[in-house]
């Protein structure tokens, strides 16, 4: 009886025959030695007039030199024939941060080996074309000219890295005021300091800010505070009811912060003090809404009380990590302020006034919205829901 094993032997010598006498049938590009991450699906979100998708790529450099990302390009087909979203030069600089480095600190597209990179991706949907299942990206990498070899080509490219566009419902949701006109600061936008927070905890890192808003009231006066700002009742949001914005029951509860003095931030800031005194309130199966920096002693709800939308909360406040009264809004996919992923939202209706930065009381623009978010530093009306 012939041993199987000797068979072995002239395999391996064959398929090497085949490989040494076909290199070409085998031949592919090694392309950048990098690694890709994407955190959270994208969920696409009505803003103004048009759907978008907002999600990070997080880009390390597995390689000996460094690679400096010179173009990104997103597809919704294989073929890649026509771009949706187009990243180089500024823009690719702009849309990037380096882990490690302070905030605030100049962008760079480089990427040194062993560092990583995150990509803040904003791409905007044609209106009334057919949300994609997946997105795909073109990423092209560049090696400094003095590491340029055989092993290492002047550039090199990562085709069709796949990610997936979730399919989750958005939640649908009430004014948390009893009307009048705010500021949605620091709103959904690719550069707002909400977007660009990562935070690693516990061995994870979570972006539980991608779609926060820092509510400020703009007075009859058009602006948030009358008599100078070195007091919180100054401010004409300060002490305004916060109603919950749909049916749900409380999961979390802080109460007892101090409040803070106006324009001074509490030292040192930690994940028991940053969200100050707040209220988190299950509003869907998986959808979790955060109130944060309301006033200490205000909170009417506990933990597993069920409310109705409209119903009051609590009140508006400067607690925690805040230098003036306002409401940090926000949701998430976990129950919890931080050690979650935040997910995008839309309000029922409301009025746009335009950008913050262009707002005057009796000269601005007036737009109805229904089922979308505003932008960043927009200026909006709620209309009175009480009865």
């Amino acid at each position: 009886m012939r041993s199987s094993c000797a068979v072995i032997p002239q395999l391996i010598l064959g398929l090497s025959v085949v490989l040494a006498s076909s290199p070409l049938a085998f031949a592919r590009e090694r392309g950048p030695r990098v690694e890709v991450v994407c955190p959270s699906a994208p969920i696409p979100v009505r803003l103004a007039e048009k759907d978008v998708l907002v999600y990070e790529l997080h880009i390390t450099n597995f390689d000996l030199v460094p690679l400096t990302l010179k173009r990104v390009e997103v597809f919704t087909d294989p073929e890649n024939t026509q771009s949706i979203k187009t990243l180089s030069d500024k823009a690719l600089s702009d849309a990037m941060i380096e882990i490690g480095q302070k905030s605030g600190s100049t962008a760079s597209p480089t990427i040194v080996p062993g560092n990583r990179a995150v990509l803040f991706m904003w791409v905007e949907l044609a209106p009334h074309s057919t949300t994609p299942a997946r997105l795909l990206h073109r990423m092209i990498f560049a090696t400094p000219a003095e590491d340029v070899s055989a092993n290492n080509p002047a550039e090199s490219t990562l085709e069709n890295f796949p990610i997936s566009v979730s399919r989750d419902a958005v939640p649908v949701v009430g004014s948390p005021f009893d009307g009048g006109v705010w500021v949605a600061g620091d709103a959904p936008g690719n550069d707002s300091g909400h977007r660009r927070s990562i935070l690693a905890i516990d061995g994870h890192i979570y972006s539980p800010e991608r779609f926060a808003i820092d509510w400020v009231k703009v007075g009859p006066n058009g602006d948030s505070h009358h008599d100078g700002t070195n007091r919180n009742e100054n401010f004409w949001g300060y002490g305004e009811p916060i109603h919950a914005v749909a049916d749900g029951e409380v999961t979390r509860v802080v109460d007892g912060m101090p409040e803070n003095k106006t324009r001074v931030v509490p030292q040192p800031v930690t994940l028991d003090n940053i969200a100050g005194n707040y209220v988190v309130l299950r509003i869907s199966a998986i959808r979790y809404a955060t109130y944060a920096h309301l006033q200490p002693g205000s909170i009417k709800v506990h933990v597993h009380d069920r409310v109705k939308r409209g119903d009051i909360l609590a009140r508006l406040g400067n607690s925690g990590q805040a230098t003036g009264p306002h409401l940090h809004f926000q949701v998430t996919d976990g129950n919890s302020v931080l050690e979650s992923e935040g997910v995008p939202f839309v309000f029922d209706k409301f009025t746009d006034l335009g950008p913050g930065s262009d707002y005057e009381l009796n000269k601005h623009t007036s737009t109805p919205r229904s089922a979308s978010i505003p932008g960043k530093d927009d200026v909006v009306e709620f209309k009175s829901e009480t009865k």
